[in-house]
């Protein structure tokens, strides 16, 4: 079980909005997460929680396919990301860095910045707190919980090795 706050940003929220050009000389979660979301929101990175949720609209991801983008996410400890729909390279990069995405239309219209929620990727289901409504996604297959929970696709290899010797 995922629980959080909510930070709610538009449509086509692209790699550029997530992690600005100027800091891909940084490689470490910790210094991209410093500039997290700098230029949708400069409160953004010094605001957020860990465990905090963003929740976006339709083409979240969108743009060049750098891996800093879900790694800037995960370092500044966003537990999830909900979406109308993600660019396709965002979402496997997500994936393969360990950061669950969830597509659910219907949150991401009803969910505002502040509200908390609890996400269930095993159900597939976002539980809105202040109203207790709940809103029904993809549950995650057991491979891709796996992944997740191992911390991505290399830390995912690492356990599978480690298991066979």
């Amino acid at each position: 079980m995922i629980k959080g706050r909510v930070w709610k940003f538009g449509d086509d929220i692209n790699t550029d909005l997530i992690i600005p050009a100027r800091y891909l000389n940084m490689h470490t979660p910790e210094e991209l997460a410093q500039h997290c979301m700098e230029d949708a929101d400069p409160g953004f990175a010094k605001n957020v929680r860990p465990g905090d949720i963003i929740v976006a609209g339709k083409n979240f991801g969108c743009g060049s396919s750098r891996e800093h983008a879900p790694i800037s996410i995960k370092g500044a400890g966003v537990a999830l990301v909900i979406a109308a729909s993600f660019a396709r390279i965002f979402f496997r990069n997500s994936l393969n860095m360990g950061l669950p995405l969830l597509e659910c239309d219907k949150a991401v219209e009803d969910l505002r910045t502040g509200d908390e929620i609890e996400a269930d990727l095993e159900r597939g289901s976002i539980i809105d707190k202040k109203t207790g409504k709940v809103y029904h996604t993809q549950p995650y297959p057991d491979f891709m919980k796996e992944l997740i929970g191992a911390g991505g696709l290399m830390n995912w290899i690492k356990v599978r090795r480690e298991h066979k010797r």
